[in-house]
């Protein structure tokens, strides 16, 4: 170790560059500054090396996207020496001319503002002001929402908050506002308010993805920054006795904590004030995206979640909240909740429709201009376009409606504005983002701290572990980003930042379908953000042979939410199955009052009810889930515990355990392969199986790995007649649970490549699936673990359970085994833990004892293709290292000391 340090410490950053160059190859020239001098041989002129991407397109559900930076804060191009070399892989191309047609009745900027008064300031309205007595917030909370550019918040939110019983937690809210207009300062305050007033006392908020969740952690980390809790001062030294190495170094702060994944989270209810957590000592709960309890999938969770708090007798307030809610009243009602709705929105909305080149104004913020406007009157000129777009002369874009898109973009980009644009397809989207980035100024007709910035993320791309998306990496440099879930959840990170002016949706489909009303409101919601842009404008482009169905749904309302339990989507199954588990209700009466208080009974009418619960019942029954005594009162078996312990439905339990009980009866331990195939999720991924390279990887397999096939029921015969275009048949149930097994082995040899430090955008480019796909697979799999331990505990199955355990681990690192340690530190993971190990760092106490700056060395070998740049890009490259190297520092020495205090202790 010491000879490899002292390495270390004689290397120079030049000197990393080139150790990795030897190891991994040359880096990409691909975002480099070169004087215009500098000329380039054939070999740097080659594509990226990251080869082709494929997958699924995100649609518009997801929120995919092209995002298109400004093409210059200037006043006007400024060349620079100092250029980025941008290979001409294709001719450049114009974008077509826009001409006004009819300027008066073209909204303007001024038109806009004048609609909508300015909002009142605190000067006017005390109770504007957020240091206002009424709200009751300390000065530390006030004095933080400052310094986050929060000093006043907007009438309506002074109305909805001063609701009967809201601020004191007597009642609790539903209230609906348009994004962007502070929907979430709401449920801060609310929330925040109940902790700080209530000592030792939780809140608990739900959010429908891990992103968000991450995001919410850190704003509201944040916020609460200096904000002591008011926690007496004997259980403090209490807590100081019993549990010291929890404490924080911010322990006068509130804390907030995350919990996500796969349920490994350290942290305890002791350690936390705020965070997503079971329900035991709360007082607040926040349900945000609460339209989303209609969603076929997730939906059931967030009906399911508030029917339990309704039940318990405990105090607790409720807030839900959402941009798109149209019976807010019936779902307060449910709730027993204040109802409460604004359509205020800060920045202005204009609303514009796109068709064969002619652009019409439709409305602003959702007023529409005319009344619902007619195929017809289009067709026979009685409606007048405001503007008009120039047909093209490139054959690229005879389509008017990509012409329209395009232009659209260029012209937002030439007034030194974002645009965001919806693709209803992963190759629309890719396909966009190329050709507007043909039209966009080359790099030497812009400012260098614009080309400086596309560097930088460019740069920030191609240093990720996952590597950079291929598509990407051509159009960045050109200003032209975009966001789907093919995309690794780091690149989706760094390319959602961006706000937008101008919204521009490229027809109104997801795949071949259109998108509902709900759905469209809400990416027309995304044009403009309060601080980054005086407006927002929305651009529908579409063809004319779907006029008629795009002007019905501008139009539409937003249908009513309304509960998706039932039994033929197995939902009331699993509520029956859970509560009478963990025992709130265990009689028929008792179930029917637990019912009553749930959406369903809201949304339907009682025979409804009745019927769903009768023959969910009996379907749990005669599966063995329940069984009920000479009292009638139902009791969950051992194995319907075991599926509410792991989170999974009903039916696949069953399946589950039928595997696992065959499992454990000959469990194939000399290899990874059946363990990794326990933990493979059983619910349909919409894999795509590319049969060569499984035939591949079957060809590869040691004895071991044949064994597990076999016991799978896998015959090679038929893989090699599949990688030959004969299809998967998947007519009877029996053929459907094979091929059920067949996705899922596919997706285990996946599992078995990360768990062996294979980099995620690898195993996606040998696997033939999206990064972002993996990396789901990844994370799905870590929740789904967690869920097969559970269920192994709850069977009694301890041995299976602790194998399960080791592997959780290694999946969650993805790292053999040698890296766990390591792989406990922030930053480290994988790939990166193999590099600290290789250059000596083999335990946390070594990393802990480390200079930072060696750390800094280190990690630049582990980046893979990592850019080398020159000049101030290369001393903010290394700044952004160095504070990376500081929180693996620190969070290396929290984890020795526990470490040195547990070694302390057992002796």
């Amino acid at each position: 170790m010491e000879s490899m340090r002292g390495i270390l410490h004689k290397t120079s950053v030049q000197e990393a560059h080139e150790r990795q160059a030897a190891a991994f190859g040359p880096p990409s020239v691909a975002g480099q500054k070169r004087d215009w001098s500098t000329s380039l041989d054939d070999a740097e002129r080659k594509d990226s090396p990251f080869g082709s991407g494929s997958g699924y397109g995100s649609g518009f559900g997801s929120g995919s996207g092209l995002g298109f930076a400004p093409a210059s804060a200037s006043q006007g191009p400024v060349r620079f020496q100092k250029a980025l070399y941008l290979p001409q892989t294709a001719p450049r191309l114009s974008a077509s001319r826009i001409v006004t047609a009819n300027a008066s009745e073209d909204a303007s900027e001024y038109t806009q503002r004048r609609i909508f008064a300015a909002t009142p300031s605190s000067s006017i309205d005390p109770e504007l002001s957020l240091a206002h007595p009424v709200y009751k917030l300390p000065p530390q909370l006030v004095h933080n929402f400052a310094s986050l550019g929060i000093k006043q918040i907007y009438p309506w939110q002074k109305s909805c908050l001063k609701g009967p019983g809201l601020l004191t937690g007597d009642k609790n809210l539903v209230y609906c506002a348009p994004t962007g207009g502070g929907k979430s300062l709401v449920a801060d305050l609310l929330m925040l308010r109940r902790i700080i007033e209530e000592p030792e006392t939780k809140a608990l908020l739900i959010l429908p993805y891990v992103a968000l969740v991450q995001e919410k952690v850190r704003w509201l980390r944040t916020v609460v920054q200096g904000l002591a809790p008011n926690i007496d001062p004997g259980v403090l030294e209490k807590q100081k006795a019993n549990s010291i190495w929890r404490l924080r170094p911010d322990h006068g702060s509130l804390r907030v904590v995350g919990f996500f994944g796969g349920g490994k989270i350290r942290s305890t209810w002791q350690d936390f004030d705020i965070g997503i957590c079971t329900l035991e000592k709360l007082r607040a709960v926040v349900l945000d995206e609460l339209h989303m309890i209609d969603d076929d999938h997730r939906g059931y969770l967030l009906e399911l979640i508030a029917t339990k708090l309704l039940s318990l007798e405990q105090p607790i307030q409720i807030i839900g909240m959402s941009a798109t809610l149209p019976n807010a009243n019936l779902v307060a009602q449910w709730l027993n909740a204040h109802s409460y709705e604004t359509r205020y929105r800060p920045i202005p909305i204009e609303e514009h429709l796109v068709c064969e080149g002619k652009v019409y104004h439709i409305g602003t913020n959702g007023a529409t201009a005319h009344k619902h406007i007619k195929v017809e009157e289009i067709s026979q000129g009685q409606v007048i376009p405001t503007r008009h777009i120039e047909a093209s002369d490139h054959k690229e874009f005879r389509d008017p409606v990509l012409n329209a898109v395009v232009s659209l973009a260029y012209e937002t980009a030439m007034m030194g504005y974002g645009s965001l644009i919806f693709a209803g397809s992963r190759s629309i989207c890719e396909s966009d983002a190329r050709l507007i980035s043909r039209v966009m100024p080359q790099p030497h007709d812009l400012d260098s701290a614009t080309m400086d910035k596309r560097m930088d993320l460019l740069s920030e791309l191609r240093s990720l572990s996952t590597g950079a998306d291929p598509v990407l990496e051509e159009t960045v440099l050109s200003g032209v980003a975009f966001h789907r879930t093919s995309l690794a959840f780091e690149e989706r990170d760094l390319i959602a930042e961006a706000p937008a002016r101008r919204v521009i949706l490229h027809n109104a489909r997801m795949g071949r379908e259109y998108v509902g009303p709900s759905m469209l409101r809400q990416m027309r919601g995304r044009a403009g953000r309060q601080g980054k842009s005086p407006v927002g404008e929305t651009y529908l482009c579409c063809r004319q042979d779907d006029l008629e169905q795009v002007l019905d749904l501008m139009y539409a309302d937003i249908p009513e939410i309304a509960s998706c339990l039932n039994t033929e989507n197995k939902r009331v199954q699993r509520a029956i199955l859970e509560v009478i588990s963990v025992r709130l209700a265990n009689s028929h009466d008792s179930l029917l009052d637990y019912f009553s208080k749930s959406l369903i009974s809201y949304t339907h009418d009682r025979e409804f009810v009745e019927t769903c619960l009768r023959s969910g019942l009996e379907e749990i029954h005669d599966l063995g889930l329940i069984v009920n005594d000479s009292y009638s009162s139902f009791t969950a078996t051992q194995l319907g515990r075991a599926i509410v312990a792991s989170s999974v439905d009903p039916y696949d339990g069953v399946f589950i355990h039928a595997e696992l009980t065959k499992t454990l009866k000959a469990f194939v331990m000399d290899g990874e392969m059946h363990i990794l195939y326990v933990f493979t999720p059983v619910q349909d991924f919409g894999i795509v199986v590319n049969w060569q390279v499984f035939r591949n990887e079957m060809d590869a397999l040691d004895e071991s790995g044949l064994r597990v096939l076999r016991f799978l029921g896998i015959k090679p015969t038929d893989v090699l007649k599949f990688a030959r275009g004969v299809p998967l048949k998947e007519s009877t149930p029996e053929e459907k649970e094979l091929a059920r097994v067949y996705r899922r082995f596919y997706l285990a040899l996946q599992l078995r490549d990360l768990c062996n430090e294979m980099p995620i955008h690898v195993v996606a480019r040998k696997y033939d699936s999206p990064r972002g796909s993996v990396q789901t697979l990844a994370q799905t799999c870590q929740g789904f673990a967690a869920g097969m331990i559970k269920f192994c505990e709850q069977m009694g199955w301890g041995v299976m359970a602790a194998a399960l355990e080791h592997f959780s681990d290694r999946l969650m690192a993805g790292a053999r085994t040698d890296l766990l340690a390591l792989a406990k530190i922030p930053f480290i993971k994988s790939r990166t833990a193999r590099v600290f190990w290789e250059n000596g760092y083999r335990t946390v106490g070594a990393i802990a004892n480390a200079d930072p700056k060696e750390l800094v060395l280190v990690l630049m070998q582990a980046q893979p293709n990592k850019l080398r740049i020159k000049g101030k890009a290369d001393e903010r490259y290394e700044e952004k290292l160095l504070a990376k190297a500081n929180v693996i520092s620190a969070s290396a020495n929290r984890l020795w000391q526990v470490q040195l205090q547990a070694e302390i202790a057992e002796e």
